[in-house]
């Protein structure tokens, strides 16, 4: 593609059958000709970001193959990136939904469906700090919301909280893969206040892709 090179991997994730996907060369990549990542918030150093597999991404796969299929139960997954845990979760027979602030995350998942002969799956574009979605309530809430490695700020005002009420179902789940970044405890005490209560699980894997991981799996429910 012009601007940025990309490569294809196979990825092997436990319970589904492996998935080809087309990722970024490297963390070198970048290209934004008409501004639409900067108009976004998206720094040239933080651009290639959406498009590598991250080990969190891989632990958020994991969970979600292990996860029963709801027929009625509607999930997104927040700050998706190249959306390795829809395309699981899309495959199982899953009600998907990705989401993505960056310009680009869309047209990687479009071309990830196709190398794996996949139908079409919802995309919604934009932050869960974008002013605009505040306004636009979803036809029909969220039974799960999840992300991984979303917990990179404090967000002390509860940005993404906020988010989770305004489009989870009101007997709902969220789950997060974090790697211990240290940002917990703000996200922890807003989602006790919307009356979710948490279930953590720490990740220890030694033989990671990217080498030794450690984090936590946070499950919120609320009855």
């Amino acid at each position: 593609m012009p601007g940025y090179l990309v490569k294809h991997e196979q990825i092997s994730v436990a319970g589904v059958a492996d998935l080809t996907i087309r990722s970024l060369l490297d963390k070198q990549q970048f290209a934004d000709p008409q501004g639409l990542a900067a108009a976004a918030g998206i720094s040239s150093a933080h651009w290639p970001l959406f498009g590598l597999l991250w080990p969190s991404g891989m632990h958020l796969a994991v969970a979600i193959a292990r996860r029963p299929v709801r027929q009625q139960e509607r999930v997104l997954e927040v700050g998706c990136g190249l959306a390795l845990a829809s395309l699981v979760g899309h495959r199982r027979g899953a009600q998907m939904t990705a989401s993505d602030v960056h310009p680009l995350a869309q047209a990687f998942l479009v071309e990830n469906l196709l190398l794996n002969g996949l139908p079409p799956m919802p995309f919604l574009s934009g932050g869960w700090a974008d002013a605009r979605d505040a306004h636009l309530p979803p036809a029909r809430p969220f039974e799960l919301i999840m992300g991984s490695d979303v917990l990179y700020e404090r967000d002390e005002a509860g940005v993404l909280p906020h988010f989770i009420a305004r489009h989870a179902s009101a007997a709902g789940e969220v789950l997060i893969i974090d790697p211990s970044r240290g940002n917990r405890s703000p996200f922890h005490r807003r989602m006790a206040g919307l009356g979710y209560a948490l279930t953590e699980t720490m990740i220890k894997d030694p033989l990671g892709p990217g080498g030794p991981y450690s984090g936590r799996m946070l499950h919120y429910r609320r009855h």
